[in-house]
């Protein structure tokens, strides 16, 4: 199937039309409104040059009701080691996530990304959780919030275990806020771990409508509230 070219009009064919390994169209801009509608029509974009929209089958979610929480973890958590906050560093999150890390040399967010999701940022649509150790930004976790809809894009940490702590308190923010589907795109080791699972883009997008009718608001607080530990996973 062909690969769709985009120009200006503010435009995705269905997700159908991807091809197999998700790529569905190429081109047009970074503007907010292209980008809300990228997510809200199941679709996210990987790379700036070109720009390329995908919509993989199948679709990585993590289920909030189902997150698992490892004994190592559930230790971690209990020291409370770490300061949790929403939306103080947005950018200083992007930027953790695009530098090179452990087992990386290079990742997928350039300039662009970083840009562009700011400005998402200040116009209340994209939204962090940062861990914070001594003063200092440890780790964090960034994404778009849409109606009951929520799209993780990625985590960094530079202390150990500080992007597990951060996807946890995400999870338990969004429960508590009402959300109804963490999308996480595809599976990585961690978001495996903690319960991320695989399903068929034809029920990714059934649940997806149904989480964008939802009001949800993210949240305007500073501290995040989650500080229940549940039992680890035996």
């Amino acid at each position: 199937m062909p690969i769709c070219l985009l120009d200006n009009r503010l435009t995705f064919p269905h997700p159908s039309m991807a091809s197999a390994d998700g790529l569905l169209a190429i081109g047009g801009d970074w503007s907010g409104p292209r980008l809300l509608l990228a997510y809200r029509s199941g679709v996210f974009p990987w790379t700036a040059d070109p720009i390329t929209w995908w919509s993989p089958d199948p679709r990585a979610i993590l289920e909030l009701e189902g997150l698992h929480v490892s004994r190592s973890l559930a230790r971690t958590l209990r020291k409370k080691q770490f300061q949790i906050t929403v939306d103080q560093a947005f950018r200083e999150v992007i930027k953790g996530c695009a530098a090179p890390g452990h087992g990386r040399g290079t990742t997928w967010i350039t300039p662009e990304f970083i840009e562009a999701y700011t400005q998402l940022h200040l116009q209340g649509h994209a939204h962090s959780l940062e861990c914070w150790k001594d003063g200092q930004l440890a780790g964090g976790i960034y994404g778009v919030a849409s109606g009951g809809f929520f799209a993780g894009e990625s985590m960094f940490h530079r202390v150990n275990d500080a992007s597990k702590v951060a996807l946890f308190h995400l999870t338990m923010h969004l429960r508590e806020r009402g959300f109804a589907l963490f999308d996480i795109q595809m599976l990585s080791p961690i978001t495996a771990k903690m319960g991320g699972i695989n399903i068929r883009r034809v029920e990714y997008l059934k649940r997806l409508a149904r989480a964008l009718e939802l009001t949800c608001a993210f949240g305007d607080f500073h501290v995040c509230a989650c500080t229940t530990v549940p039992e680890p996973e035996q």
